[in-house]
């Protein structure tokens, strides 16, 4: 269907993966305008289809594969794409955000987004050639079964062969994690992963292997001077801003380690600590220092945060923060060498490292306490190759640790220990000296995400310091980040674009007058934030520390403001939010393991815990949602949902 917007390729397609057909799915430009893209426009889409009924294992669970209207549009960072569906760890409605440049080469082929419907009868893998659609045989061509790169490497030689000529593609692709179901299985495009929540097994049980799209469509903008000219503004500011242009070119997200550790937020041995005494062996430092070879960055990536480390004489994608600590201080594991080693193993097998790694930890501390024989230890990690091998293929013990920490919990107890939420284990930030991040971990529409909650540890220590132990406006700042990021993601573009909107004075001088004065501030003005959400009339300007709402009206030429696009946000957040209590997630859901609720971590500082309850009812009051965390219909129909 036309679009008069630029940004987009004005078509959606639904693909029947049962009868291997193809139809356009109507998609308006009010369509466009309310729900954007990527993550907002998937969950629109399954909202107009899921009931609560469906299982993750099923035909009626749709993957949406959307992209944002500024892919290719020159914006920074746009290269971004969305994979939505019901996910099996979690058994409600998710999305996962990938770099990697599928999402470009699906565009290039005409289409924005893709809607799998279906399962295939036979192991499949998908061509996409200019809008044309063609099904292949995975075990005929040796796909299915493969690792991840392997995978890749005889897909492209297909292609070439095919074509008789290299030609410039994206694909996606499976591992034997996905092949297998377990339950935190990835998509990988390149060396990029759509790791979290097991989209990946979903691609596994609908026996889709792969998808290669390729195309010479043009990606038109609406006002291509004054586009290219922003975009070349915008570069330049991230490239001076001190985490954009500093911090992450220089020591990519591994560069946290450190201060985490100095403010007690390092997750060490299964989350029972938040120091780990031997993080300088594993810290961003030693990597940068000792490790990396080359920086790298996706698709038009001013920031290249991404490391690039040699394993067994290949130069491979090395770690980022999550797996740094995880696989380091979180079994009690002080060998970098081991770490960039599994972390591309869990890659070639297609496991998400974050999952993977606390559910190991979790194991290890149900056999220290006597729940479970298991034969892991902290420390001793001699054999976590070969049982990275057999939870991929599910042998052995290792069938069991691929259902995950909350299942094995419910089996063999432990629950207070397994530290997930929604069935999604935590990233690498220990809440209880960061009571924000906690709240977000708790309230994130997808279970335990870092991002997805909003990330407040940039306010409590990792950016800003506000008072990390304080509840007051962490609430109403969790729904301001996490609807900012919500339309971030909506339009294609990575969420470390979002750290320019913190003044770059505020990170260089700590100790200046105006940052103490700001971090001082931050815990009393959540009143502000909520009187925004609900007059967002009253930001119907452009930040200049905000380019995102500029570039929509560039390169979209769509109407946009400050206000509208929080507004926009918010109206994804909530309409996920709204899809996944039809599945039953209510307040109860919206929970920690009490390790991290009723254990100090400082058993001085009895405020070293996290005051969730306290939090939550201020945070659905902020978000129109009633107090068991279902949005009213007023909320509803103020953002336009019903």
């Amino acid at each position: 269907m036309a679009t008069r917007f630029g940004g987009y390729m004005g078509r959606v397609v639904l693909v029947d993966l049962t009868s291997q057909t193809v139809a356009e799915y109507p998609w308006t430009d009010e369509d466009r305008e309310k729900y954007i893209g990527g993550k907002i426009m998937a969950a629109k889409v399954l909202s107009d289809h899921l009931t609560g009924q469906e299982q993750p294992f099923s035909e009626e669970n749709w993957i949406v594969v959307s992209t944002g209207p500024l892919t290719g549009t020159g914006a920074p960072s746009s290269g971004r794409f969305d994979l939505s569906c019901i996910s099996p760890q979690t058994g409600i409605l998710t999305s996962s955000n990938c770099g990697g440049s599928f999402g470009y080469h699906l565009k290039k082929a005409g289409i924005d987004a893709l809607i799998l419907k279906g399962r295939c009868s036979k192991h499949t893998w998908l061509e996409i050639d200019n809008g044309r659609f063609t099904f292949h045989d995975a075990d005929e061509d040796g796909l299915w079964g493969s690792k991840v790169t392997e995978g890749q490497e005889k897909l492209e030689a297909l292609l070439v062969k095919q074509w008789g000529a290299r030609r410039a593609f994206g694909q996606l692709m499976i591992g034997p994690g996905g092949e297998n179901l377990v339950l935190y299985s990835a998509v990988l495009s390149g060396e990029r992963a759509a790791g979290r929540t097991g989209v990946g097994a979903v691609f596994g049980w609908k026996n889709l292997k792969a998808i290669a799209a390729t195309g010479n469509h043009e990606i038109r903008v609406a006002h291509p001077e004054k586009n290219e000219k922003w975009n070349q503004k915008w570069f330049q500011y991230l490239r001076k801003h001190p985490l954009t242009g500093n911090q992450l070119p220089r020591m990519g997200t591994a560069g946290l380690v450190s201060a985490m550790q100095m403010r007690g937020m390092l997750a060490t041995k299964n989350y029972s600590a938040g120091r780990y005494d031997q993080f300088e062996l594993v810290n961003g430092e030693t990597l940068a220092e000792e490790q990396n070879i080359v920086n790298k960055g996706c698709l038009t990536c001013p920031i290249k945060c991404a490391r690039t480390v040699d394993v067994k004489g290949r130069e491979v994608k090395g770690p980022e923060l999550e797996t740094l600590v995880l696989l380091g201080g979180g079994i009690c594991n002080d060998n970098l060498g081991d770490i960039l080693r599994w972390n591309n193993e869990l890659d070639e097998l297609g496991l998400d490292t974050i999952s993977c790694a606390s559910t190991i930890a979790y194991a290890m501390e149900a056999n220290e306490k006597g729940l479970w024989d298991n034969g892991l230890k902290f420390g001793e990690t001699a054999g976590l190759s070969q049982l990275f091998e057999d939870i991929a293929h599910r042998r052995g013990i290792g069938n069991e640790l691929a259902e995950g920490s909350r299942r094995l919990s419910k089996k063999y107890g432990g629950a207070e220990f397994a530290i997930q939420s929604k069935g999604l284990e935590l990233a690498a930030y220990e809440p209880r000296r960061a009571v924000g991040q906690g709240l977000g971990y708790a309230v994130s529409n997808r279970g335990g995400c870092h991002l997805n909650g909003g990330y407040l540890v940039i306010l409590e220590g990792l950016g800003l310091f506000t008072n990390p132990q304080t509840p007051h406006a962490k609430a109403d700042f969790t729904m301001l980040f996490q609807d900012l990021m919500e339309m971030i993601s909506a339009t294609g573009q990575c969420l470390f674009t979002s750290y320019g909107f913190f003044p770059g004075f505020l990170i260089t001088r700590p100790n200046g007058i105006v940052t103490r004065i700001v971090n001082g501030a931050i815990p009393f003005i959540g009143w502000a934030l909520r009187f925004m959400n609900k007059c967002p009339r009253a930001l119907a300007l452009h930040l200049p520390v905000f380019q995102q709402t500029k570039a929509m009206i560039y390169a979209v030429g769509m109407k946009m403001n400050f206000g509208k696009y929080i507004r926009c946000g918010e109206r994804g957040y909530t309409l996920d939010r709204w899809v996944s209590t039809r599945f039953g997630i209510r307040a109860k859901d919206d929970s920690l393991p009490k390790r991290l609720t009723d254990v100090a971590q400082d058993p001085k500082d009895p405020r070293t815990k996290v005051p969730l309850e306290k939090m939550k009812k201020t945070y659905y009051r902020a978000r129109g949602w009633d107090q068991d965390g279902v949005p009213t219909e007023r909320t509803l129909k103020k953002l336009g949902i019903l």
